[in-house]
């Protein structure tokens, strides 16, 4: 398999001053068999009937994850993006605050949530509150990318997947 990480782009300054962001697009244009493969590869995929995935690249990943191992997929949006009635969470960004929102769910599911980079923290424990919100329960979390130095994330009841740890 490709050593993925030397095909990051590391973009500095954006989406503001002092952020360096990294691009997996050229990952995903040219190895997204493979992205998607490492990503999956420590899931207990018996344990999971929907994949949450968080906007934007989020949902890409998850996508073609549930696409691969025959499970649901359920979008987790920025505010104002999906239909009501859906519920809501607000959260701190690295770069700001920012607010996401899940349709309403009433039935029980085993979920596992997929984004692509794991920053501060802030984007997944609002997607676990909204969980914990809509009867989800959830199995797992699979991240390509988990920035530990910026979040010291840890998460003892639920598994932490990455494949790549800063």
């Amino acid at each position: 398999m490709k050593n993925l990480e030397e095909l990051i782009r590391n973009v500095p300054d954006f989406p503001k001053p002092g952020i360096v962001f990294k691009d997996i697009t050229p990952i995903m244009e040219n190895h997204f068999d493979e992205l998607i493969e490492q990503m999956s590869s420590n899931v207990n995929w018996d344990e999971i009937d929907v994949i949450l995935g968080i906007e934007s690249r989020g949902f890409i990943l998850g996508a073609a994850m549930a696409i691969k191992y025959h499970k649901g997929f359920i979008p987790v949006r920025k505010k104002g993006k999906l239909p009501p009635p859906v519920v809501s969470e607000n959260y701190e960004l690295e770069y700001g605050t920012d607010s996401l929102e899940m349709a309403l769910n009433q039935t029980p599911k085993k979920v596992l949530i997929v984004d692509d980079v794991l920053a501060t923290g802030g984007t997944l424990n609002a997607v676990k509150n909204l969980c914990q919100k809509n009867n989800f329960i959830i199995k797992g979390m699979s991240v390509f990318i988990n920035l530990s130095f910026l979040n010291k994330f840890k998460e003892s009841e639920t598994s932490l997947f990455s494949v790549l740890e800063y």
